[in-house]
């Protein structure tokens, strides 16, 4: 049972996920500081201003608080556009990859053939 346990730990799917779900929360953190901390204060201000706010999070409509779900929004935003283009940047290395192994599956593949080898071996024959 301990074995089958360390089995499913240590699969490379198990392990990619823990991988990715430490790497999502960094990820998270710095584009959380992006939009509070870079965004906000150099696009937002002007309309932050204008309604007579200090913080994204107050801001309110007829009690109710959507500052905060606008910034969970560009944060969402944020997120899905540059996940797209590590992925699409992923899938163009593997596709890239994938190639390149073809082309030496290709090589491994152009061996002589079976008449061409016992040719050969004919004419080692012939000259011994």
């Amino acid at each position: 049972m301990i074995k089958e346990l360390k089995e499913f730990l240590f699969k490379g799917n198990v392990l990619d996920l823990a991988v990715a779900v430490v790497m999502g929360a960094a990820f998270n953190a710095i584009i959380t500081s992006l939009v509070s901390d870079v965004i906000t204060p150099l696009f937002l201000n002007p309309a932050l201003k204008a309604a007579n706010v200090e913080n994204i999070s107050q801001l309110a409509w007829n009690g109710v608080k959507y500052g905060s779900f606008l910034s969970a929004i560009i944060n969402f935003l944020i997120i899905g556009i540059t996940l797209f283009f590590v992925v699409k940047a992923a899938n163009k290395i593997m596709k890239s990859e994938k190639e390149e192994d073809t082309e030496e599956e290709v090589v491994v593949t152009a061996a002589p053939t079976q008449e061409e080898l016992l040719a050969e071996i004919r004419d080692l024959l012939a000259k011994q």
